[in-house]
């Protein structure tokens, strides 16, 4: 049929709203995740620690559980080092999770050449980041800090309003806590994925990034005799900022914890906080740079 005869008509049905464009790509990206049984049952098999813990919530507030199941005597009160170390479970689990979806996120566009097609649309790089972000923001979200804020309100449901007030803390140390390693996750992980085109290698790379930090850190302070270099330690750097939300900075040191060392010392906070927000700040740079459309000529 000759191109005079054809009659084309312009899209006439609605158009999505501006500030709701950026999150056609979480939909079609959840579409693509949620068909590999895999990963699908691992994303389950991350809420399994979290029935364990809400089970051992039940039974430290129910005397009749406790004797029906043949435990005599009280167990141990739920605390803020039970939040904590749930908060650590779940976010050891985010890790992994971070390390299997993120170089599927931006990797394929580059590899396939897509990224201008995106662009060459109403779409700006940030919301082209920002909805890849949401992808990886939502399933760390569901895994971490909404487990562990389900806990907290049946403990309190169970122990009673004074509980509640007294632990209080509990509750926005735990959106803080998990937020940052949320961030610090999602944006490196998004990183990787810009710069390295291979999934495996760049969830290796996710991986060596955070033991080799460990090892160069504990190699800086038994050369040196300072702390200073755990700096590169993303995960004690975390420890840090958690102790210090929860109101465990004080008590007792993380450093001693983890090393069984009495003259180690923690770095300070606000050194930890410096240090994870620079790594944030590094990988959004290294995505402004990798994330720009270039012409192809063959």
């Amino acid at each position: 049929m000759a191109v005079h005869k054809r009659v084309y008509r312009p899209y006439e049905g609605p158009l999505t709203p501006e500030r709701r464009r950026l999150l056609v790509l979480p939909r079609y990206a959840f579409m693509e995740l949620l068909e590999s049984r895999v990963m699908l049952a691992y994303f389950i098999f991350c809420f399994v620690p979290f029935l364990v813990e809400l089970g051992y919530v039940y039974l430290a507030n129910s005397a009749p559980a406790r004797a029906l199941i043949g435990i005599r005597g009280e167990t141990a009160a739920v605390s803020v080092e039970f939040f904590m170390f749930s908060l650590g479970v779940q976010s050891t689990l985010a890790f992994l999770l971070t390390a299997w979806v993120a170089p599927v996120l931006v990797s394929p566009d580059l590899v396939n050449g897509a990224l201008p097609l995106y662009l060459s649309r109403p779409f700006s790089r940030a919301e082209y980041v920002a909805g890849k972000a949401v992808v990886l923001a939502s399933l760390l979200s569901a895994i971490t800090w909404v487990p562990i804020l389900t806990l907290f309100l049946v403990q309190s449901g169970l122990a009673g309003r004074t509980w509640l007030w007294e632990n209080l803390r509990i509750s926005w140390a735990t959106l803080l806590g998990a937020g940052i390693w949320i961030a610090v996750l999602t944006l490196l992980g998004l990183a990787l994925s810009a710069c390295i085109r291979w999934r495996l290698v760049a969830s290796a790379a996710l991986v060596a990034t955070f033991f080799m930090g460990t090892a160069f850190g504990e190699m800086w302070r038994e050369v040196l005799r300072n702390p200073w270099g755990r700096l590169a330690n993303l995960s004690y750097l975390v420890g840090v900022v958690w102790r210090d939300l929860f109101g465990l900075a004080t008590r007792r040191s993380l450093a001693r914890d983890m090393l069984d060392d009495r003259r180690a010392a923690d770095i300070p906070s606000w050194a930890a906080w410096a240090a994870l927000l620079a790594t944030c700040a590094l990988s959004a740079w290294l995505l402004n740079r990798r994330l720009r459309a270039r012409e192809v000529v063959s």
